[in-house]
């Protein structure tokens, strides 16, 4: 009997020891190539400024978040009581406190190379959307948020934009060019995508992006810039401001 039990003990010992082995092994593994990714230089060019192997990761999940969008895949909405009075302001990029409201006009570049300038009356003479939805950033917070204005998609159609939305993506940008940001055209024209001129029943305050913002329920808040300045479309990937320092571009929820 006490052979047995001492022959059990030892065998604990044994498996135990071999336990903490592989442990040791898979953690100094992790730490070598931390390590390893950590010394890697980052891609400073169009791929944004994080490490290849990092990269190939974002550009997966781009590509399986790419494929499941669609028209159908709608960002949860709640009632109006649900909003808050305050939303959080995060973020101040390109909202240059010289900015005079009273001269701004959305000037959009057409396929042609024509430019069309679009005063805020033009569109909010078109039917306006409000959406009340869960605003999530980046950083790990969220909020229920109020919001109101245009869809892109019926932005896009009153204003004659068909051969410009044929096109792969959308490019957008402050008016100082101190924020920008590309999206996959897809998301632009989501039915819950809006050129939004008001926040709680009210005009945009400013520092909210007064006069007029991209609000994008289906990505993370990265996307929906403020007092957007100008708008263009390519075929090629635009540039976007966060995706230049390391972020995944399509930023799908």
């Amino acid at each position: 009997m006490n052979e047995d039990k001492l022959y059990t003990e030892k065998q604990i010992r044994r498996k135990t020891f071999i336990s903490f082995g592989i442990f040791s092994l898979l953690a100094a593994s992790t730490i070598k190539g931390w390590f390893y990714l950590k010394n890697l230089p980052p891609d400073n060019g169009l791929r944004g400024a994080v490490q290849e192997p990092v990269r190939k990761v974002l550009d997966f999940n781009e590509t399986v978040f790419d494929k499941a969008l669609s028209n159908d895949h709608l960002a949860k909405t709640y009632p109006l009581e649900a909003a808050v009075k305050k939303p959080r302001v995060n973020g101040d990029i390109g909202l240059d406190e010289t900015f005079n409201p009273s001269t701004w006009k959305l000037a959009v570049t057409k396929a042609s190379g024509d430019i069309v300038n679009i005063t805020l009356d033009e569109i909010k003479s078109l039917p306006k959307t409000e959406i009340i939805f869960n605003f999530k950033c980046i950083e790990g917070w969220s909020q229920v948020t109020h919001w109101g204005g245009v869809k892109f998609s019926d932005f896009a159609a009153a204003f004659h934009l068909n051969n410009e939305t044929a096109m792969k993506y959308l490019g957008m940008a402050t008016p100082d060019y101190e924020y920008y940001v590309g999206m996959d055209m897809p998301s632009a024209l989501h039915p819950q995508t809006l050129l939004c001129y008001e926040m709680n029943g009210k005009p945009l305050p400013v520092n909210q992006g007064y006069p007029l913002r991209m609000i994008i329920p289906v990505k993370y808040g990265v996307k929906s810039i403020k007092r957007i300045g100008t708008l263009y479309f390519d075929n090629e990937r635009p540039a976007d401001y966060w995706f230049e320092r390391g972020y995944d571009y399509f930023s799908g929820l």
